[in-house]
């Protein structure tokens, strides 16, 4: 059986869907998306959002772009935490480790802060092993980094004062605040991709992944660790390029019009879909 070119490991927030929509905002990335996966490439998600927020946001705008049937497309929520196979345009049943949930107490505890806080941010009720507090859409974001470090700062004592510190912990985004078990991570996410996959084709040896934060670095490195030839890139607005051992693609975004991390996916997934000349 031969492989595929490649594989797609993608995070969603920033590098597909606009930070400021909460939404695929090109229609060049779901049809490049679209004609990759229809190759026979798989395409996963990689990523902290829930599987509600792929199923509403993301998998319909495959299937608008046509998504055939049988493509091979994976959806990786809640970094690791959740995932699901998409099988003729839908997700099937999803799977959660229950293990890493944060546990009642401390659930209770955050939306208690949560509401505190809900002229800047949102509870999202649609994480299943996560708390996630997110910025309001009618909020601008500057206000949401404003008091972000105070608000990771309350939910990071109420781990302390439970006794949890030791497993889980606050991890501040661009757009949200969540709060994951210490072993959830894109990582997890990475290794999961690749025994889905496994167990429907022969994994392909190289990779390209794509993200917008730090932690995103993860799934190339478990990639690369785990022998397989892998490119990251980073489209994030600022912060330093770590020295790795895998090939990493870097594009800063200007916010000049028409320009933000997306457009940066977008012109790659366009060239990277021209490699198969489809």
């Amino acid at each position: 059986m031969t492989s595929a070119p490649y594989g797609l490991l993608l995070d969603v927030d920033g590098p597909l869907a606009s930070t400021v929509t909460r939404s695929i905002r090109i229609p060049s990335i779901a049809d490049d998306l679209v004609a990759i996966a229809n190759s026979g490439c798989p395409v996963v998600f990689n990523t902290g959002r829930s599987d509600a927020f792929l199923a509403e946001q993301v998998i319909p705008e495959l299937v608008r772009a046509g998504l055939a049937a049988d493509a091979p497309v994976w959806g990786i929520g809640e970094k690791g935490a959740s995932w699901f196979t998409v099988t003729n345009g839908r997700i099937g049943a999803v799977q959660v480790d229950e293990t890493i949930a944060v546990p009642a107490d401390l659930v209770a505890a955050c939306r208690a802060i949560a509401e505190q806080h809900r002229d800047l941010m949102f509870w999202d009720a649609t994480k299943r092993t996560m708390v996630s507090l997110e910025q309001n859409l009618d909020v601008e974001n500057a206000e949401f980094l404003g008091r972000r470090a105070q608000v990771t700062a309350e939910l990071d004592a109420a781990i302390a004062s439970l006794g949890l510190a030791d497993r889980f912990y606050t991890v501040p985004t661009v757009i949200s605040i969540d709060l994951e078990h210490r072993t959830a991570g894109k990582a997890l996410g990475a290794e999961r991709a690749v025994r889905l996959v496994g167990e429907r084709m022969e994994v392909p040896r190289r990779w390209f992944t794509a993200g917008d934060s730090h932690g995103d670095y993860d799934m190339a490195a478990w990639l690369h660790d785990a022998a397989y030839d892998a490119t990251h890139l980073d489209v994030r607005p600022s912060g330093d390029q770590p020295e790795t051992a895998f090939t990493v693609l870097r594009e800063i975004p200007t916010f000049a019009e028409g320009h933000a991390e997306d457009d940066i996916t977008a012109s790659y997934l366009t060239r990277w879909r021209a490699e198969l000349a489809v």
